[in-house]
């Protein structure tokens, strides 16, 4: 299971009830975060999380209200003793970014390890998470991410007896490994299954609508996407500036037939975004409104 929690939904600048864009979640003792904005800590200590687990920190892109969080969470992970290595992951200039807002972290005592996005698409396998990385369309180079917890087959006792599978390497084949021993190959499908539906989690802030998030958020289960503006008049500000409103988030999640919307990054003047849900729900029914520390846990198909 993936559990999730939209730490922070505001965008430009911090309000009271309301701070900047963060997106944390757990899987299996490791915990990412996408973007790191001002009061990231505060509202992860208020939810309960601990940034001790936290090895991978993804950036959609480097403006201020996306990785202004970044030092001090550097800095506490520091006076905590931490020595495990931190994984950081975002567009080309990532190193030179991080290490400028260092200046006021320039001791660590722990490693980071940079991963710069050069093409327009990636791929990252990284502690249990699949990683699809995808420019979107903002007026700086920004990506979205979507994370995939894959899923293998059922184990079959009978196909192990079959193919004549001593017991002692069952469980090496049900984590996919395959075993050259005594002169024979075994493989992971002479014992299990076909590979089942695992969980999908797509993040997008700060873009246009793009066919890249319609093809990475297909059949997502939780697509969180930025609706910068609630009011249909915004529209053009939303064009001028690579954002998106509310009812152009909803139009990307019903092509991509995600399970649920979460909008997320509001806009400093939409002080009430649940008044325009409604009309918003006409075009994508399964619409939340984002709320700092929204959470879920995204569960296996226990059907499968």
């Amino acid at each position: 299971m993936l559990d999730v929690c939209l730490l922070g939904t505001g965008g430009m600048m911090p309000l009271p009830g309301r701070w900047l864009t963060a997106l944390m979640t757990r899987f299996n003792g490791s915990s990412l975060l996408i973007d790191c904005g001002e009061g990231t800590q505060i509202t992860m200590r208020e939810k309960g999380w601990s940034f001790h687990s936290i090895d991978t920190i993804c950036f959609t892109h480097y403006h201020g209200d996306h990785i202004s969080g970044l030092p001090g969470l550097l800095l506490s992970m520091g006076n905590a003793d931490r020595t495990e290595p931190v994984t950081l992951i975002g567009p080309k200039g990532l190193e030179r970014v991080v290490n400028s807002l260092r200046i006021i972290a320039p001791e660590l005592p722990f490693e980071l390890k940079f991963i710069e996005l050069l093409e327009a698409e990636a791929t990252i396998n990284i502690n249990g998470y699949v990683i699809n990385a995808f420019q979107v369309k903002h007026n700086v180079n920004c990506y979205g991410y979507s994370l995939q917890i894959k899923r293998g087959g059922r184990f079959f006792v009978e196909k192990a007896h079959e193919n004549q599978i001593p017991q002692k390497y069952w469980n090496r084949l049900q984590k996919g490994e395959t075993i050259h021993e005594e002169g024979k190959t075994y493989t992971p499908d002479m014992v299990l299954g076909p590979e089942r539906k695992g969980i999908k989690l797509t993040y997008c802030t700060d873009t246009r609508p793009t066919k890249s998030i319609i093809k990475f958020a297909a059949n997502s289960d939780l697509f969180i996407c930025e609706g910068m503006y609630g009011e249909k008049e915004m529209e053009a500000k939303a064009r001028e500036y690579k954002h998106m409103t509310f009812y152009e988030a909803a139009m990307l999640a019903k092509e991509a037939k995600v399970q649920e919307l979460w909008l997320t990054h509001y806009s400093p003047s939409l002080v009430r975004p649940e008044e325009y849900i409604g009309e918003v729900r006409k075009i994508f029914p399964n619409t939340k409104i984002g709320r700092d520390r929204k959470s879920v846990t995204l569960e296996f198909d226990k059907t499968e």
